[in-house]
């Protein structure tokens, strides 16, 4: 009972050391610190190796004890991914938020399959999430201009979703129509590939999308004339999504040009800017010269 006392007392030191707790919060979360560099270094560095690893087991190519070597490696650096998202969770005061972000999320799905393996056989082969991982890399070098430029095509796409979707529901009502029509022009033929309308459908979005596995083909006049209409329409449609949300995109460059701040006349500004980046002032949320004011609500992705 005594020993057992004495560790409950030095767990309790532990979880409530706020000195410690600085120290590895200082390494595993701030990149500014030559050790938190250092170890986020490092941590880029296991994901590639851990990934290059389950590519190399994949391959079957080496012996088996050449294999026993990748596992013990795997099971390492599981451990060191383990111990670091543990660590993570000790260091901060709410690590419920750090939990459920997108990182921690993707941190525990990283981590996850090596101990599923031990009850589904091939599940390690899920290791490759861990690629995910490496998008710590904008900030161990500081690449937050390509977070804003990402920040600005996700904010573009999500603008363009309406009129996207309803260019989707027209070519969905297009190839079903097509698809439809060569299962009547075909259809009738013996041993024909077309003798339903889903596979009919499916030839249809085969061949408007470019893609041509050429896993069935018309035999007839008719449906290869059929077929020729299709491909020309869907080169003529293909590039419509991305001229929507090109488009968004200049409006939004232009809109983040001409946003000025009331106090200096400076623009320039990004679209979710509240504050003018030259003097501070507080920027007014009413669009320069009458433009429509279509930015998403939050302003973030």
């Amino acid at each position: 009972m005594k020993l057992i006392s004495q560790l409950r007392r030095r767990w309790a030191r532990f979880l409530h050391n706020d000195e410690l707790k600085q120290k590895i919060y200082s390494i595993v979360f701030e990149s500014d610190t030559p050790k938190g560099r250092l170890f986020d270094i490092i941590l880029m560095g296991s994901i590639i190796l851990s990934v290059l690893l389950v590519i190399l087991e994949s391959m079957h190519i080496f012996p088996p004890s050449a294999n026993l070597v990748l596992k013990i490696l795997e099971y390492l650096l599981t451990l060191f991914f383990t111990i670091e998202y543990l660590a993570r969770i000790y260091c901060l005061k709410q690590p419920l938020k750090y939990i459920f972000s997108f990182f921690g999320i993707v941190d525990l799905l990283a981590t996850l399959p090596v101990y599923l393996s031990f009850f589904l056989a091939g599940s390690q082969y899920l290791l490759v999430i861990r690629a995910f991982r490496l998008i710590r890399v904008f900030r161990v070098f500081k690449l937050f201009l390509f977070i804003r430029e990402g920040n600005l095509l996700l904010r573009s796409l999500w603008m363009s979703m309406p009129k996207i979707l309803i260019f989707f529901f027209f070519v969905l009502i297009l190839v079903t129509s097509m698809g439809t029509v060569m299962y009547m022009i075909e259809g009738t033929l013996p041993d024909s590939a077309f003798n339903n309308i889903p596979n009919s459908i499916y030839w249809a979005i085969v061949t408007m999308t470019t893609v041509g596995y050429g896993d069935i083909t018309p035999v007839t006049p008719v449906g290869r004339f059929l077929s020729a209409v299709i491909m020309l329409i869907g080169y003529t449609i293909i590039a419509v999504p991305t001229g929507i949300v090109s488009a968004t995109m200049v409006r939004q460059y232009k809109h983040q040009a001409k946003r000025r701040c009331p106090a200096c006349h400076r623009e320039g500004h990004e679209p979710e800017a509240l504050y003018c980046k030259y003097c501070g002032a507080q920027l007014d949320e009413e669009v320069a010269e009458g433009e429509p004011n279509d930015r998403p609500s939050d302003g973030k992705f």
